[in-house]
């Protein structure tokens, strides 16, 4: 998600930065208590490289945009750190290529990591469950998108009604990302279940 500068109130803003600094903080303190934490920074450069890259491609929606996120996938194999990479990620992306404002860097990370850690717990409960990866992982996948949309669409209303019509527009233009981010998260989360199991963060009751 993309929030330009310029558009959002300032509480929003301020809360947006609260929330990311609070979850950063939480993470890298529950992280530095586990011993193997410098075996997370390969798969945690990737994802946030897929991240980075995916997410550059994207249709101009009024004050954001919409693209591919893969922020249900994200956070499947990254767990708690999702919501790190999504931050580096976009951080990366406001200064180098100026997509998406700075000053709404945070807001944007609680847009896109708080639907990640949604569908990290929800695969974790799910697995517990025995639901099969495939299902569980398009579920997820299309979780991270719907609550997206919804909280940017929140974002967009809380910050004034004029953006009650592009909020709208959003919203819908999201449907199809909805689809087609299950079936990938689901198609890629199946194929890393079954070849290197390991590089999830739980442990699979179901393949």
């Amino acid at each position: 998600m993309h929030i330009s500068d310029g558009v959002l109130s300032a509480p929003v803003i301020l809360t947006g930065w609260v929330i990311t600094l609070g979850f950063i903080i939480v993470t890298f303190k529950l992280k530095m208590q586990e011993s193997d934490i410098l075996e997370e920074i390969p798969k945690f450069s990737v994802m946030t490289a897929a991240f980075f890259v995916a997410s550059l491609i994207h249709l101009p929606m009024g004050p954001t945009s919409v693209h591919p996120i893969f922020n249900g996938l994200i956070g499947v194999v990254l767990g708690p750190l999702a919501y790190i990479s999504l931050a580096v990620g976009l951080t990366l992306q406001a200064f180098l290529f100026q997509h998406g404002g700075i000053t709404t860097i945070g807001i944007n990370t609680v847009l896109v990591g708080i639907p990640a850690l949604m569908a990290y717990y929800t695969f974790k409960f799910g697995t517990q469950k025995g639901i099969t990866v495939k299902i569980l992982g398009a579920g997820c996948g299309v979780l991270a998108i719907i609550v997206t949309t919804i909280l940017l669409v929140i974002t967009l209303i809380t910050t004034g009604k004029e953006f009650l019509g592009v909020a709208q527009v959003t919203a819908a233009a999201h449907i199809p990302l909805m689809v087609i981010e299950g079936l990938l998260t689901g198609t890629v989360v199946t194929y890393i279940a079954k070849v290197k199991p390991e590089l999830l963060p739980v442990k699979l009751k179901n393949k």
